[in-house]
């Protein structure tokens, strides 16, 4: 899957991953500093990831983790500080959000400062931190 949004490229294509990219952004980051780089790595080799480019530059990442039937765990979304403001982020939960793929399973996150965003895709707080979104079928309309 490869989609264009403004200048940038997002694509599920794990061969086109910055790895170095992804380990520095979440080693500095709130919810992933203390994970190891190998830890990390493994958990990208065993996720649906996706990245964001502009030209050959990564950008931006998520990862997505499911039993591929009932439930979807959207984690390490980030989008790079200064390309930030540009609706990157929306743009990329939007397109997972949306996926035929998990529109059917309930999807859930966790988050201490971004509520608002996936507010925006249909999850809704199931506590302070964590987040859930009901499957197409279950969601008032």
């Amino acid at each position: 899957m490869e989609v264009n949004y403004k200048n940038y490229l997002i694509s599920d294509d794990k061969a086109k991953l910055d790895k170095q990219v992804i380990l520095d952004f979440l080693a500095q980051s709130y919810w992933a500093n203390r994970r190891p780089p190998e830890r990390i790595l493994r958990s990208i080799d065993h996720s649906h990831c996706y990245g964001v480019y502009l030209e050959e530059q990564q950008i931006g990442f998520a990862r997505v983790v499911t039993d591929q039937a009932t439930i979807y765990y959207l984690c390490d979304v980030f989008v790079l500080e200064e390309y930030q403001g540009q609706g990157i982020a929306k743009k990329l939960i939007e397109i997972i959000t949306n996926s035929k793929e998990y529109e059917w399973m309930t999807g859930v996150l966790g988050t201490l400062d971004a509520h608002g965003l996936y507010e925006e895709y249909g999850f809704e707080r199931d506590s302070e931190r964590f987040m859930r979104r009901q499957p197409q079928g279950r969601r008032n309309n």
